[in-house]
């Protein structure tokens, strides 16, 4: 089992800066290189404290290159519904390149309505402009000169500049949350899965990640997907009792912003997004007594969390871990605890899973 860290800013402006967060991030990335984590990842949002510090996953993951020599640097993933596939497809290859071929694209639809607004996009259109977008881009990274008739894009005879280093192109990975569609196209597509279990209900997530799976074989000949990146918390302490006391505080803050988020889907009804006008509600009901009660979240001392990814590897199959350290207003020195402490008494147990 591979492991990675996976950074989602939700810290409050006048609590934490960004100058301070991406200083805090960027240290941790370059602690996890030396301490054999496989990955770093972070997320494409906009304008609010939920993960609104990071517009741009690219800049961040250009740092980060010239901070590691060895984990992968993962988008977590890139909007192609809010950028232009010439420029997307350029600056990843650029990113490609100064990391020297260690680059993970994930894609993902958007699902934040203060974004679609702010750009000007109709939410109706997402599933269109994201799987153009990623036609578009995987075609500017393999062919010599592309002219593209889509859409929502169109442009003739160009041929991209800086090439990517990894060939056919960087592996691509999409982003899957509720519909069972969803995880059927990344399969048939031959693409990695990003998902977020956090407020799937786990019995379910694990059929369509089965789904993936059995798509991802029939249409790749018999073979074997890679494991699913799976995002999840992490809180490690020397005991139990002292993590979940002292994690608290951080993953109600998280839960608050995203919920002040989630409000803009209260009676809001999209046939894009079935079910998201009832994502407040889950949000609310979903208590920090319920996220440690149904491993929501991997929170406690090294053998409790060492049974938890256990679980999770029974229930759900080979997957690979993406932990978010450092959410709400959390101090460094926590957030580098749960990095040391993984590595060192967590990481080599899990190894073979």
């Amino acid at each position: 089992m591979r492991c990675g860290l996976n950074f989602f800013p939700s810290c409050r402006p006048e609590r934490k800066s960004a100058e301070v967060y991406f200083r805090e991030a960027l240290d941790l990335c370059e602690l996890a290189d030396g301490l054999g984590y496989a990955t770093v990842k972070i997320v494409e949002h906009y304008f609010r404290a939920y993960g609104g510090y990071s517009p741009s996953p690219l800049i961040f993951l250009a740092a980060a290159a010239q901070r590691t020599r060895h984990v992968r640097l993962m988008t977590g993933a890139v909007l192609p519904a809010f950028n232009h596939p010439l420029k997307l497809a350029a600056e990843l290859a650029m990113l490609d390149c100064i990391s020297g071929g260690r680059l993970d694209v994930g894609f993902a639809r958007a699902f934040l309505p203060h974004e679609f607004e702010a750009f000007e996009v109709d939410m109706e259109e997402s599933r269109a402009r994201f799987e153009e977008g990623i036609a578009a881009v995987k075609r500017l990274w393999t062919e010599a000169k592309v002219t593209f008739e889509g859409r929502f894009h169109r442009f003739k005879d160009v041929s991209l500049l800086p090439r990517p280093v990894q060939r056919p192109h960087p592996p691509v990975l999409v982003a899957a949350i509720s519909t069972p569609e969803s995880f059927a196209w990344a399969g048939e597509q031959g693409y990695g899965l990003m998902c977020v279990p956090y407020l799937s209900d786990f019995e379910d997530l694990a059929r369509k990640i089965d789904l993936y799976r059995r798509s991802y074989r029939t249409a790749m000949n018999g073979q074997e997907p890679p494991p699913p990146s799976m995002a999840l918390h992490l809180y490690l302490a020397e005991s139990t009792a002292v993590a979940r006391d002292e994690a608290k505080p951080y993953i109600e803050q998280y839960m608050a912003v995203f919920q002040a988020c989630a409000s803009a889907w209260t009676g809001r009804q999209s046939g894009q997004y079935r079910g998201y006008e009832q994502m407040q509600q889950r949000l609310q009901s979903l208590t920090y007594d319920r996220v440690l009660a149904e491993g929501r979240a991997l929170v406690g001392d090294p053998a409790a969390v060492c049974a938890q990814i256990r679980q999770l590897r029974q229930m759900f199959g080979p997957v690979q871990p993406e932990m978010q350290v450092m959410f709400g207003d959390m101090e460094f020195a926590s957030a580098r605890r749960s990095v040391e402490l993984f590595s060192r008494e967590v990481l080599r147990s899990v190894h073979d899973l």
